[in-house]
């Protein structure tokens, strides 16, 4: 007999069926042992009895085997169904499963290899891989080139303390921050490109929300200003939502996040304000943040309390920037950027700009930063011959997922997180 995955074996919903799996749960009574197995698509619990009884009885969680038997329906069992088993294969006998009830993160953090394999995590891995899958669909329709850019670079594009600096052949090089430099580049040629690639910062927090290696969905366009920008990560935004919503309802059931909380952010116009709108309103909430400081994770959640759908703050302070956003040239100690801040605490989602197509005022801001031009010739090349006018932004792939989700922290939003203070296993 063919064997079903377990989801295809409960829409089936009577009559023969054989299906394999891990052990999920097990319970031994006098006269039956039930065994709830599980595959990647669902659970069913089935029953043993009789000769294969004892068989059964000597299995432990996580143990593979192959069932075949006779489903029927049970609203006692765990998703509606049970299967009375009458062959019963054991593929292999795992040993006693060392993650029981009520572990600390850090245990579960060790065993990472093995909790991933928790129903939670996996409905949230699923729910990733749609995610992605969305992103790859959303610019695609859109007529957007993926391209890919270098992992080994020879300077930053953000904070230089955050690089994480590598030996290559004697010299110095770093892991990729961003791919937008080279992305700017390449535009030029493709005009719209995007990808989904990992990203590195040696960023020295422990929050619940960075990541040291994360994945960054990027988009760099040709002519695009900075409101198309907005209206365009927006759609994306709405665009991958409702793509979460029509194929992990399931998943988000199980997870525990209200569908309703997604459904209002596809129906929603995201609120456009200023970082001076921003500061006046934590002020009016007994905040005051001095004009030119970032916000802080504090503060950006104190303004998103209440929100229902992200909020797109635009204008922050040109001097706490990176180089490559423009000055606003109705006011110049503002820069034509934004930051999408996502309800809840995950904070910063995408950030992104018009880029800077004034030569001198890159060299500038570059010898401000303490950076060597000569590491930026290729970038700045591309000022040098037939510069246009371009936008893009990156979206920190696992912060939309763990925003999407309602997780706590960004770590399970990834199936092994690497952080300041983890990087196995």
């Amino acid at each position: 007999m063919k064997y079903l995955t377990i989801r295809e074996a409960l829409k089936k919903g009577k009559g023969k069926v054989s299906i394999r799996g891990w052990i999920y749960r097990e319970r031994s009574l006098k006269d039956k042992v039930f065994l709830v197995i599980r595959d990647s698509t669902d659970i069913v619990q089935c029953i043993v009895k009789g000769k294969l009884y004892g068989k059964a009885k000597e299995l432990l969680i996580e143990s593979s085997v192959k069932i075949e038997g006779t489903i029927r329906k049970d609203k006692r069992a765990p998703t509606g169904y049970e299967i009375d088993v009458s062959k019963l294969d054991v593929v292999h006998k795992a040993e006693k499963y060392p993650i029981t009830k009520d572990q600390s993160i850090e245990f579960l953090a060790d065993k990472r290899h093995l909790w991933i394999r928790s129903r939670k995590i996996t409905s949230i891995l699923k729910i990733r891989s749609t995610v992605f899958g969305a992103i790859h669909e959303f610019f695609r329709k859109k007529g957007y080139f993926e391209f890919q850019s270098p992992i080994i670079i020879p300077g930053g594009a953000e904070e230089g303390p955050t690089l994480f600096e590598v030996k290559y052949y004697g010299k110095k090089a770093y892991l990729a921050q961003t791919w937008q430099l080279y992305a700017e580049a390449a535009m030029f040629a493709l005009e719209r490109i995007y990808t989904i690639a990992p990203s590195f910062r040696a960023e020295k927090s422990k929050t619940s929300r960075h990541l040291t290696e994360y994945w960054h969905a990027e988009v760099e366009v040709a002519w695009m200003e900075l409101d198309e920008l907005i209206d365009l990560a927006e759609d994306m935004i709405k665009f991958v939502v409702k793509k979460v919503l029509k194929e992990c309802k399931e998943e988000l059931k199980l997870i525990g996040k209200d569908l309703k909380d997604l459904e209002i952010v596809v129906k929603k116009k995201f609120p456009r304000v200023t970082y001076d709108d921003v500061l006046k309103d934590l002020a009016k909430k007994g905040i005051k943040v001095k004009w030119g400081k970032d916000l802080r994770t504090v503060e950006e959640e104190k303004y998103m309390e209440g929100k229902k759908v992200p909020v797109f703050v635009t204008h922050y302070p040109k001097d706490i920037m990176a180089f490559y956003k423009p000055r606003d040239p109705k006011r110049k100690d503002v820069a034509l950027c934004f930051d999408l801040l996502a309800p809840g605490s995950m904070g910063e989602i995408i950030g992104g700009s018009q880029r800077d197509i004034d030569i001198e005022e890159l060299k500038k801001t570059l010898k401000k930063l303490g950076e060597k031009l000569k590491d930026y010739d290729y970038y700045l090349d591309t000022r040098r011959y037939g510069s246009v006018p371009h936008s893009g932004y990156g979206l920190g792939v696992e912060r939309l997922v763990a925003w999407i989700c309602g997780l706590d922290s960004i770590k399970d939003a990834i199936g092994f997180p690497r952080t300041m203070l983890r990087y196995k296993p």
